[in-house]
């Protein structure tokens, strides 16, 4: 639970200090993709906190691309 606090409370500084000049520069979209970044950031950043385990990117990538692979090795042999 400190740990999560702590998260949170250092998001709040970063928010406290990247928002404000991109409001002023009237930075709608970067404003957006960083707001949503920094929440999937301190989602992640709490569930490891707490001990969930985290997927890790290169097995959905791997089960992605396995079966374009399965295929592409067919019609090369």
């Amino acid at each position: 639970m400190l740990k999560s606090i702590g998260i949170l409370l250092i998001a709040a500084a970063i928010l406290l200090i990247e928002v404000q000049p991109l409001l002023e520069k009237k930075h709608k979209k970067e404003l957006k993709v960083f707001l949503i970044l920094l929440a999937i950031g301190v989602g992640l950043s709490i569930a490891q906190a707490v001990g969930k385990p985290i997927l890790n990117p290169m097995d959905s990538i791997t089960f992605v691309f396995k079966p374009l692979n399965d295929v592409i090795a067919l019609l090369l042999k």
